[in-house]
């Protein structure tokens, strides 16, 4: 429900934060390292709903450009797939490689933003 509160984003928001500086500065090994994880894939989470929706419209529409048709993400990701698999597309069609990158770029950017080769990448395509 649009006006029910606290939202999703605000509740993945309050657990990760309560592991984060309420928990984890207490634990040590295994538990440790665990509660470590659980706040990386909650930061994951808060990415994916923050920025998700936007970041699968933009691949859903490189890819109609792409592909000259309409459809689900999924499809015509599938689609994709199946035309480089059979040779129909390659490094040289017009647009692959530019969709291939800012999909791997959107991937990175809600997987791990801090990842060395994604901050650089940033970088370079901003010069």
């Amino acid at each position: 429900m649009a006006t029910d509160r606290p939202t999703v984003p605000e509740l993945v928001q309050a657990v990760r934060e309560f592991l984060e500086t309420e928990v984890q500065p207490g634990l040590q090994g295994s538990v440790a390292f665990h509660t470590r994880v659980a706040v990386n894939v909650l930061k994951i989470v808060e990415r994916e709903l923050a920025d998700g929706p936007a970041l699968a419209a933009e691949e859903q529409a490189r890819l109609v450009a792409l592909l000259g048709h309409d459809g689900d993400l999924d499809t015509l990701a599938h689609e994709l797939i199946e035309a480089i698999r059979a040779g129909r597309m390659d490094v040289a069609t017009p647009g692959l490689k530019e969709h291939l990158r800012s999909t791997v770029m959107a991937k990175l950017a809600i997987d791990n933003p801090r990842y060395e080769s994604y901050r650089r990448a940033l970088h370079d395509s901003d010069a």
